[in-house]
């Protein structure tokens, strides 16, 4: 990011912060995989429900540690506390190492995005 022009002083302080509050990546993986989970398991859920599943994921996701298939500890506890059926993990569990890669792309991008956003913000 400094390459890029973002201050040292921004990158040192919004990275590491980004690293432990902006999980993008993990909130809209965990939305996307509790929506499968109700698909796979025949439950038609409401705009209330999926909204209520979100609020729950967004705040779980600032919990995930930056740890391979820690998602899918979350993502199991969210499910059986939503009702949801849990067997979907399962097949989950098979490519999740691939989406893990996704998932982490998206959390680099968007620290990255805040850090320069910061930086335009602090015209530095």
């Amino acid at each position: 990011m400094e390459a890029f022009g973002v201050p040292r002083w921004i990158v040192s302080f919004v990275i590491p912060t980004g690293y432990s509050f902006n999980m993008t990546g993990a909130s809209v993986y965990l939305s996307m995989a509790a929506v499968f989970c109700a698909q796979a398991g025949g439950i038609h859920l409401t705009v209330a429900q999926q909204i209520g599943i979100l609020a729950t994921l967004m705040l779980a996701s600032k919990g995930v540690a930056g740890v391979p298939r820690a998602v899918l500890v979350v993502l199991m506890a969210t499910a059986s506390a939503v009702r949801l059926p849990v067997a979907p993990i399962l097949l989950i569990l098979g490519v999740d190492a691939l989406m893990d890669m996704g998932r982490t792309a998206m959390n680099v991008v968007g620290n990255c995005a805040a850090a320069a956003i910061v930086a335009q913000t602090e015209h530095a």
